[in-house]
């Protein structure tokens, strides 16, 4: 006969969990640390061109590393927003919950003016210092940049249209009010857009909704709007600009929210889509039925004036790229840095520090080649060359930080193994946040195509790009090399645009070695340059040469915790 199995006993610690191990070397949680000041490549490029601006970047650097604010992201990326089609007596409802921590992180975003300070100050390079803001925004939560980006371009389409005032004056406002009222009664607005459709995706001529007139009044020129949009983020906006087809041809039309009675106006929510990344928002589908309306520009011109806006919109998607790279590699720095692996700081392990240097050079140059164009944006109205050179490198800049910020995540994944594979850590929600960029205003393809457009109607474009390198010529003889070959190519005509990947590819790294040579670390610039220029987009992370400057770098690129 058996003897009858006698119980264990465990021991316990005093909250209650079997002590089987200690927990040691993991990574300490990354915050205690402001974006701003820790960033040298980025401090040090706002001391010289927009030196006001400092105060107000350093303010929201703060937020970057604080761990309320990072907590609040982790929140509004959890709970997802919830569709409410219907109050529960059964009549249409067309709302969005959102979890409290996407109205707190709103809130500190508006009131931060990361989407109005272009707007709003009077000092110079204003369109330079709002991109720093973006920039740092991105490091807290990509969602959030969603409305931020449309409310920033929606205020230049409001310009010198007296029917919008109001709507420019309350979308200026550093604030944010979620309350569901006309745009009179509140103290802020938020403006979206919703263009896409099932049948045209990227091409907006395919614009099958229509609009009707109806009359002219105190509002503007008033419409009725019946259609479908395939892709309108954060539905529940203040109001948005959208496009239809009227008898003139494909038209820009503003919908408010609520008429101007205050009623709901008639915009039909089908469903939230179910996105790989950019939980925290609510990308939607939505039917219009006679929907109230006021054009914008001129009937038939609506591809035209959303265009306008589009520059903005793009520029914005390269800064924010930029910034969720910055945000990833922080993050790769903090866990090689203090984790020990085969006896030593990872980060000291001769391959992890070249793929460590690797992403770092990498990330300034994002950040660099982006504010360039946020530069030129500000320089637009006074300088030909900035006007032409704007045109140009904002789909150049756009193509590529936004094509590069996954493979770069990726990276920075690899780093953490597989704790960065779990959805507690942050650099998992990048991964899947990085994509999307690259598809929102223009694919990769779509980008591409432009910049080849913008050189062939007009080769003072592609002028002022050959232009621009020229300005950084004497300061490396590779990058001059470079350089004239790459403006010998831009001279040559070509029968297709199968060529245009590769040809945009080169103008980035080049725009992005201009800018190291001009405002970077000459180290870094010089393996910049030895890395990337000459080759089509073919550069693995971790191939750089050898260099003894690799470890100052890394060292460069981390911002220290408190």
């Amino acid at each position: 006969m058996n003897a009858r199995l006698q119980p264990v006993a465990f021991t316990s610690t005093e909250t209650g969990r079997f002590a089987t191990h200690e927990v040691c070397n993991q990574a300490r949680p990354s915050f205690g640390f402001n974006a701003f000041d820790g960033d040298q490549a980025l401090s040090g490029l706002v001391a010289k061109i927009a030196p006001w601006a400092t105060d107000r970047l350093s303010v929201l650097g703060a937020h970057v590393g604080c761990e309320s604010v990072q907590e609040a992201a982790r929140l509004a990326n959890e709970h997802e927003p919830k569709l409410l089609t219907h109050d529960r007596y059964g009549n249409r409802n067309d709302w969005v919950e959102f979890h409290p921590a996407w109205h707190q992180l709103m809130a500190l975003a508006f009131r931060s003016e990361v989407h109005s300070l272009a707007w709003s100050t009077r000092e110079p390079n204003g369109h330079f210092a709002r991109a720093g803001l973006s920039y740092l925004w991105n490091q807290i939560e990509n969602g959030v940049g969603c409305p931020t980006g449309m409310a920033y371009a929606a205020i230049a389409g409001f310009s010198g249209k007296p029917q919008f005032a109001t709507w420019r004056e309350r979308t200026l406002a550093a604030d944010y009010d979620s309350r569901r009222l006309p745009i009179e009664a509140k103290r802020a607005a938020v403006i979206g857009y919703a263009m896409t459709e099932k049948q045209g995706g990227s091409d907006l001529r395919e614009t099958q909704t229509t609009a009707r007139f109806i009359e002219s009044g105190a509002h503007g020129e008033i419409y009725a709007i019946t259609g479908h949009k395939w892709f309108f983020s954060v539905p529940v906006v203040d109001g948005f600009y959208t496009l239809a087809r009227t008898k003139s041809g494909v038209s820009c039309l503003f919908v408010p929210r609520l008429l101007p009675d205050g009623s709901a106006n008639r915009i039909f929510i089908q469903r939230l889509k179910d996105e790989c990344g950019n939980r925290s928002n609510a990308s939607s589908e939505i039917e219009y039925h006679d929907t109230w309306s006021i054009l914008v520009g001129e009937e038939g011109r609506g591809i035209r004036e959303i265009l306008s806006h589009a520059h903005l919109t793009r520029l914005d998607f390269a800064v924010g790229s930029a910034g969720l790279m910055r945000q990833a590699l922080s993050l790769a720095l903090n866990h090689a840095q203090t984790r020990t692996a085969f006896g030593k700081p990872m980060s000291e392990l001769p391959m992890q520090r070249n793929v460590l240097a690797d992403l770092a050079l990498e990330s300034e140059a994002t950040m660099l080649g982006a504010l360039r164009i946020a530069r030129a944006t500000d320089g637009m109205a006074t300088s030909e060359h900035e006007r032409l050179l704007a045109r140009v490198a904002t789909p150049v800049m756009k193509f590529w930080n936004c094509q590069r910020a996954p493979a770069f995540t990726y990276e920075c994944l690899q780093v953490h193994g597989g704790n960065g594979f779990i959805m507690e850590n942050a650099i998992a929600r990048l991964y899947r946040e990085a994509p999307l960029n690259s598809i929102w205003e223009g694919t990769s393809n779509m980008m591409c195509m432009d910049v080849l457009r913008a050189m062939q109607r007009d080769a003072r474009c592609r002028d002022a790009f050959i232009y621009e390198l020229q300005i950084s010529r004497g300061l490396n003889r590779n990058y001059d090399r470079s350089a004239d070959e790459l403006a010998d190519r831009l001279r040559a005509q070509y029968p297709d645009d199968g060529h245009a990947r590769a040809l945009v590819t080169r103008m980035a790294h080049a725009l992005q070695a201009a800018e190291m040579l001009q405002h970077g670390d000459a180290d870094a610039a010089d393996l910049f340059v030895r890395s990337r220029l000459g080759m089509d987009g073919t550069h693995v992370f971790g191939a750089l040469p050898s260099s003894e400057s690799l470890a100052r770098i890394v060292e460069r690129a981390t911002v220290i915790q408190h």
